[in-house]
């Protein structure tokens, strides 16, 4: 098992993912978050933001909370999502990743975000409320 010992804060809002076309506009109901992250590819444009704000008639996955890696994150650091990960998917908690130039979040399903924080503070990461 790594040995990376992190420091996690949790961000206040219920966020949602959000399946948009690949070609689609980026609305402006998204600018009102104030975390939002919007990933394009070839085949789709997926989007997280606070779930507040998203119009009825979006392909959505409601309910995700969101623990912030408190950095700034050296690139050459490597495991860092992986010892966060790997004792979550022990437990049968599933994430979404979602990482930034400065640091990493990990989101979880509201409903596992008590044992979230309780099995990453028994891998030795601290969590900050």
């Amino acid at each position: 098992m790594l040995d990376l010992k992190l420091t996690l804060s949790i961000l206040p809002e219920t966020l949602v993912i959000c399946q948009m076309d690949k070609d689609a506009r980026i609305p402006d109901w998204l600018l009102a978050s104030t975390f939002y992250s919007i990933t394009k590819t070839a085949e789709e444009q997926s989007i997280v933001c606070s779930q507040i704000h998203v119009p009825e008639g979006i392909k959505k996955d409601e309910g995700w909370r969101c623990l912030k890696v408190e950095g700034p994150l050296d690139f050459s650091a490597a495991g860092i999502l992986a010892s966060l990960t790997m004792p979550l998917a022990k437990e049968g908690i599933s994430v979404f990743a979602v990482s930034t130039y400065h640091t990493d979040y990990l989101l979880v399903k509201e409903q596992h975000l008590g044992k979230a924080v309780q099995i990453l503070a028994q891998n030795g990461h601290q969590i900050q409320y």
